[in-house]
């Protein structure tokens, strides 16, 4: 016998409302990899997020404030769409999930470049020299992804061997640094094609580092 439909919205949960805060971060993050972190302004954040300003200081002291936590969201997020839900994380062999990984940011490298680029690598850029909170809130966000990919790496090593001198941590530093540089190519270039090439190339020579057909 079906479910009546008064059980079934009651084993439903309702949907968490968003708060004001979670809004102001979400409209933080899109509107600064539109137009970069100088020029959006707290007025804009706050129509982005549809709150008043007055709701906006009750949560953030300032910009600042509201950048460094929307750099922490950021690695939330990153877990979430890159290290959680796709495919490629459930292939067994980790050098396997290593080249999952390129090809998956591949595949993410499509559109307009504020679909695709980096929230932290955005704003580090103009604010490395000006904001240390900001610097370090950056830091800890892209140290988190190496140190992320760095375990399938470390695995992967383990298993099939690699160059001397390499070692996960620097290997998963150097794919980040691809993936940043290829994020201002493509915002040079007006275009995701330049970028694409720049980690078809990150994924040849990760296969030739670990010798894979």
């Amino acid at each position: 016998m079906p479910p009546s439909r008064t059980r079934n919205a009651q084993s439903t949960p309702a949907p968490s409302p968003v708060s004001a805060r979670e809004r102001l971060i979400a409209a933080a993050i899109a509107t600064v990899r539109y137009k970069g972190f100088s020029a959006t302004s707290v007025d804009e954040i706050c129509q982005g997020a549809g709150v008043t300003k007055g709701a906006f200081f009750h949560h953030f002291a300032s910009k600042e404030a509201l950048a460094v936590a929307a750099a922490g969201a950021w690695t939330d997020i990153a877990e979430q769409r890159i290290f959680t839900l796709p495919d490629w994380t459930r292939l067994l062999d980790p050098l396997d999930r290593l080249m999952g990984h390129i090809d998956f940011r591949l595949s993410m490298l499509d559109g307009p470049a504020e679909d695709f680029t980096c929230f932290v690598g955005t704003i580090v850029q103009e604010s490395y020299n000006s904001s240390d909170p900001i610097r370090a809130a950056c830091d800890a966000s892209i140290r988190a992804y190496a140190m992320r990919l760095a375990e399938d790496i470390q695995l992967a090593i383990d298993i099939h061997g690699v160059a001397e001198g390499v070692t996960a941590f620097s290997l998963a530093y150097h794919i980040q640094a691809v993936l940043q540089g290829a994020f201002i190519l493509a915002k040079a270039n007006g275009h995701p094609v330049i970028a694409r090439d720049s980690v078809t190339h990150l994924k040849r020579y990760v296969a030739m580092l670990f010798k894979k057909e």
